[in-house]
């Protein structure tokens, strides 16, 4: 029976606890109340605590530790189960044990030990090699560490890098003094008992005891012997032995000509982190709009170490916007975000009322069909060739759009359906798999049995057309007198049209029939191949035969690896060689992709590596290597040949570098997963990272709207309801500048069903920041603000207009105040007074004026006023 009860004063929830009844004095006894037995369950975040196996054997301890019976533990969700005949606290955090991290990842790092300085006191012993890694020095990193953590106490016995087998932490404290006293041995002392019952604790299940970080600053080293590149670094405030100096920071200015670690050439190079040493007193820091502070240097830049100067750099994320004299272009940008968003605003969707707080929001999802998916990609593949028309794009910029042309056309290819007994329009050159459909005048009839042939024979073209400025490329690279090898490399892009009146225009009349019937019937290729087995039987002298020759006939039998043995290939032509020369003319396209997998795996084929890795070229250098990442029209052939099992590479798929060099350009990768996604390619709610990626390229380019737009299309999670308020409070608050002075946005924002409270709340904060009182006001009362509206109104607005004599302004305020004024605490101090006065000089007005029938006052009724 919780009737009576004040739930909010007697239940406290804490990180990884429940609390009822803190106040002992008050506790009612055991069977009344809320002091009864009970099942508890706890939600833990598994991301902090020790893995599965032992902490299992933690919460059995904590449970019999604190009176409860441990019932169950599900490892895949976190919840913890017990069951308790009374209740105090339970959980994870005891009373006794309030100094222990439980809420820190409890990882086991290693951790360097502190060794006693030698005699010479020059030299120090290090247990491990990490800042020599990264290019630096050991020994003034120890020293660093010193002067940083004098009081660190997690000190561990190492071998040879490693942590040993009998871990223990030290119970010695060390105080290092100012470089004046360093003849002076290091002072001991010993930890007071509750400190050693928390290093046990940590030991036991790999949690540190917390300590709270000392105040920073920056000092300069006196002492010649850290050399000459240490002019300053920075120290705990409780070593006052060092001479001490302060310097001013400039503050967050950026100029506009500021190289970036993404855009520039220096984008793939990692900071030398100060938190690798110095743990939580150094981090990197991100501001709005893609601002980054940090107090490293690239890690391949020689000469350099870690700093205490902080540096200031904007992280690009509109380059896919900039032109070839990187200068940011209007039309690009419309193109490539407004355009492709207003297309996607287009399609059918389904609506998910979610409630919070009172507030709906209208999540969306788009749906659609396969047979409509042509008529999709169409349109993208439209808004990515007006790209290709803009002037003054860089060579880099147009092999990416013209690939994207390519992933939405192997989308069509692989995912479109056809209804049954729909007619084939035929396109392209007769010879494409013309050993399955034969060309006709018009169009025929389609047997749904013969739609995955429709679909072999479609994927073929898109090959075909994939490789064929490949092909061309390297056949104008060769001079007209070797035919053979021109042959061969149109062979590879199927171009058997040309290859044959090649061959013809030579003279090589029976070659011309042979290449008229590549990739045929298997008969034919098993003839070719019987006859060069019966050439090598016979003792042939194959030097007699052009190697280009002989490496057409072995293409011509399937024996694609002895044909292109020593010719570097790309994996796209590989796989088209496999798919038309190697296997039958009727196996099924998800066979041939797994074919290509499993070879790959064997290393047998090419690696699939993304287009700008494959045809470049690139304004800068890429740190790559092999199977590092594949390219996304591959991770759509493996998506469709396991469309039937559940797909694990999506997140991998979806990520910037399968399709682009800019790993800030998510803006046609995110339509691409919307698109599969709508048509049922495959359902996740764990690309949660693309989605955020594509609002934040967004939010820097200002289009604030669309970030919202994408937003409402993240799926709804049951373990994180609110995220979608949360992220778009936060927009509508840091950008309120951007869309509130943009009067197509907020039409736009108010259009997908956002809450005007929120709206309002966001521009009441801005106008309150810039000093528009009156606004704020305004604002504050529209979002239902009222304890902050009558604030505002009592502190900033009403004496104003109290004095200007607007009394009607006053009469509005109060009045929509009034209504509200139970949550206001200083009401009959604050704008009831306005009331109050208002009534008493009406009250005098009429006792002086009976017969006037005009009130110039506003007449306020009130309870206070008899």
């Amino acid at each position: 029976d919780v009737r009576g009860l004040d739930l909010n004063e007697i239940v406290k929830f804490g990180r990884h606890s429940v609390v009822v009844y803190r106040d002992e004095a008050g506790k009612p006894a055991v069977g009344h109340g809320l002091n009864k037995a009970a099942e508890v369950t706890l939600k833990l975040d598994l991301s902090t605590l020790p893995k599965p196996g032992l902490l299992v054997e933690l919460l059995r301890c904590r449970a019999k530790k604190q009176g409860a019976r441990f019932l169950s533990f599900n490892p895949v969700n976190g919840s913890w189960k017990f069951e308790v005949d009374h209740f105090s606290r339970f959980g994870l955090v005891d009373e006794e044990d309030d100094d222990v991290a439980m809420d820190e990842p409890a990882v086991r790092q290693p951790i360097a030990e502190a060794r006693d300085p030698p005699s010479n006191g020059h030299e120090l012993e290090l247990s491990h090699s990490l800042p020599a890694h990264l290019g630096l020095d050991p020994a003034k990193m120890q020293e660093m560490r010193m002067a940083l953590f004098p009081n660190d106490e997690e000190e561990e016995d190492m071998v040879d890098g490693f942590p040993s087998d009998h871990r223990h932490l030290s119970r010695e404290r060390m105080n290092v003094d100012s470089p004046n006293t360093s003849g002076k041995g290091p002072r001991m002392r010993s930890p007071s008992p509750l400190h050693g019952s928390s290093q046990k604790f940590g030991r036991r299940y790999g949690v540190l005891a917390r300590k709270e970080p000392h105040a920073l600053l920056e000092y300069n080293v006196n002492s010649t012997e850290l050399g000459a590149s240490s002019h300053g670094i920075l120290m705990s405030g409780k070593n006052k032995g060092f001479p001490v100096r302060m310097t001013k920071v400039e503050g967050f200015k950026l100029p506009a000509e500021q190289a970036t670690p993404v855009a520039g050439k220096v984008y793939s190079n990692c900071i030398v982190d100060a938190a690798l040493f110095m743990g939580r007193s150094f981090r990197v820091g991100w501001g709005p709009n893609g601002i980054l502070l940090h107090s490293g240097s690239p890690v391949n830049t020689p000469g350099t170490g870690l700093s205490s100067v902080i540096h200031i750099e904007k992280v690009a994320g509109d380059k896919v916007v900039r032109d070839e004299q990187n200068k940011v272009k209007e039309e690009l940008a419309e193109l490539c975000f407004s355009d492709p968003m207003d297309l996607h605003k287009r399609l059918d969707r389904e609506i998910l009322e979610t409630e919070s707080d009172s507030f709906k929001l209208k999540l969306q999802k788009v749906v659609a069909s396969r047979l409509v998916l042509p008529d999709i990609c169409r349109s993208y593949i439209d808004i990515i060739e007006r790209q290709l028309e803009i002037s003054d794009l860089s060579m880099s910029s147009r092999v990416l759009l013209m690939h994207q042309v390519t992933v939405w056309e192997l989308i069509r290819v692989l995912f479109s359906e056809r209804e049954a007994g729909n007619q084939l329009e035929f396109c392209g050159d007769e010879d494409q798999e013309g050993m399955i459909l034969d060309k006709k005048e018009g169009s025929v009839n389609i047997d749904p049995e013969a739609l995955p042939l429709v679909r072999r024979a479609d994927f073929s073209n898109w090959l075909q057309d994939s490789v064929c400025h490949r092909v061309q490329g390297e056949v104008g690279s060769l001079s007209d007198a070797r035919y053979l090898e021109h042959i061969v490399l149109h062979l590879t892009g199927r171009q058997l049209d040309t290859a044959t009146e090649i061959a013809a225009s030579k003279g090589d009349v029976r070659l011309a029939v042979l290449l008229s019937q590549a990739g045929g019937s298997m008969l034919n290729r098993s003839d070719v191949a019987q006859q060069l087995d019966l050439w090598k039987i016979n003792g042939l002298d194959f030097d007699y035969i052009e190697e280009d020759r002989l490496k057409i006939y072995e293409l011509l039998t399937g024996n694609i690896q002895g044909a292109l043995l020593d010719s570097p290939i790309d994996w796209k032509r590989y796989l088209g060689l496999i798919m038309w020369y190697q296997l039958s003319p009727d196996t099924s396209l998800d066979i041939i992709i797994r074919c290509y997998h499993q070879l790959l795996g064997e290393g047998k084929v090419p690696n699939p590596v993304p287009v700008y890795i494959d045809e470049g070229p690139l304004e800068e250098a890429l740190q790559w290597s092999p199977g590092d990442r594949f390219d996304i029209s591959f991770y759509l052939m493996l998506l469709h040949a396991n469309q039937d099992e559940k797909f694990g590479l999506l997140k991998t798929m979806f990520s910037a570098f399968s399709s682009s060099y800019d790993p800030m350009d998510y803006h046609m990768i995110w339509h691409q997963r919307s698109i599969l996604e709508a048509i049922g390619a495959f359902s996740t709610n764990d690309l949660h990272v693309l989605d955020l990626s594509f609002v934040h390229q967004l939010l820097c380019l200002g289009k604030c709207h669309w970030a919202i737009y994408v937003i409402l299309h993240m799926p709804h999670l049951d373990d994180a309801p609110y995220i979608h308020e949360k992220l778009i409070r936060e927009i509508l608050s840091q950008y309120c500048e951007i869309w509130s002075k943009d009067g197509a946005q907020r039409q736009y924002i108010a259009e997908l069903g956002i809450p005007a409270e929120w709206i309002h709340e966001a521009l009441a904060l801005y106008q309150e920041y810039y000093g528009d009182r009156q606004g704020a006001l305004g604002n504050y009362i529209q979002c239902g603000n009222w304890k902050k509206a009558h604030t505002i109104f009592m502190t900033s607005v009403a004496h104003s207009l109290f004095l200007s004599s607007k009394h009607q302004e006053i009469f509005d305020i109060t009045s929509a105040l009034e209504n509200h004024k139970s949550e206001i605490a200083d009401w009959d101090v604050g704008a009831a007074i306005y009331i109050d006065y208002f009534n008493i000089k009406n009250c005098m007005q009429e006792e002086s004026t009976m017969d006037d029938d005009s009130v110039s006052i506003p007449y306020f009724y009130h309870s206070n006023i008899s």
